[in-house]
């Protein structure tokens, strides 16, 4: 009977209370470390300012998006804040947490008190989408002060970038939970570097050849970016509730696959 409550208390459905515990045990470990995590919103930004300012300024004087020209640097913020809560989420989720599964073994001690499996799925992937939503609140903010945001409909750029933080958490969980050494984060990493540099985040997605469009809106990355740009320069359409969509099925199936996977590694 006690070899199984583990197992019973694994098939529970979440709660945020037991979830939060987590959560509280990692902001209290962060207190000293606060400068990691200001770390992935510097290379967003230095990014803004070198390609959206400084190539801006070489290149036309706007981008035509779906017949609407758009300076280059206002172009470019909005693919700059999605992958700033892209990165806030995949570093919490991926290495971080491999680190407290093989090493440290936090998890294993975990299950031993009240909390579940499911429980530590809810609870890393709320902590990594609060570093990525702190990475988004900073980017909203040097935007409206550098005077790239256009449209009133900025005012919801924050929870569409908490929507990317929570899929690219539950992503990046799900993933960790496959690695077996540090150097099978370079298959991360390959994955994350295309996504950054060509989810049209420095360019129209019209740029790219037919076929190649239709891989590109395939990524979870080019939802994101499409979504805080409808919302930070105005341009509303139905693609927008194609976005969201999108963003929550994954995220929501990635939750359901770290949970299980967890699951198998804890209770094995």
């Amino acid at each position: 009977m006690i070899a199984m409550l583990p197992w019973r208390r694994s098939l529970q459905i979440p709660a945020p209370d037991r979830a939060a515990r987590l959560v509280e045990r990692n902001a209290l470990l962060y207190r000293r470390g606060w400068l990691l995590l200001v770390s992935g919103f510097i290379e967003p930004l230095l990014y803004l300012l070198a390609i959206g300012f400084g190539v801006g300024a070489l290149v036309a004087a706007s981008v035509v998006v779906d017949g609407h020209p758009l300076r280059y640097a206002v172009f470019v913020a909005p693919a700059m804040m999605a992958s700033s809560a892209m990165n806030g989420a995949i570093y919490e989720t991926a290495f971080n947490f491999f680190f407290k599964l093989k090493y440290v073994k936090l998890y294993d001690a975990v299950i031993a008190t009240p909390l579940g499996i499911a429980d530590i799925a809810l609870g890393e992937i709320t902590w990594a989408l609060i570093r990525g939503t702190l990475y988004s609140f900073g980017f909203i903010v040097v935007m409206a002060a550098l005077g790239l945001v256009v449209s009133p409909w900025a005012l919801l750029a924050l929870p569409g970038a908490m929507l990317i933080g929570f899929t690219f958490a539950a992503v990046g969980t799900a993933a960790s939970t496959f690695v077996r050494t540090w150097q099978d984060f370079d298959l991360v990493l390959t994955v994350l570097i295309p996504l950054f540099l060509f989810s049209a985040t420095f360019y129209p997605i019209s740029v790219y050849p037919g076929p190649l469009q239709v891989v590109v809106q395939l990524t979870p990355l080019y939802h994101g970016v499409d979504l805080l740009r409808s919302l930070t320069t105005g341009m509303i359409g139905p693609s927008i509730l194609v976005d969201m969509a999108y963003l929550v099925v994954l995220g929501a199936a990635a939750l359901l696959v770290a949970a299980t996977r967890l699951e198998r590694l804890l209770l094995k």
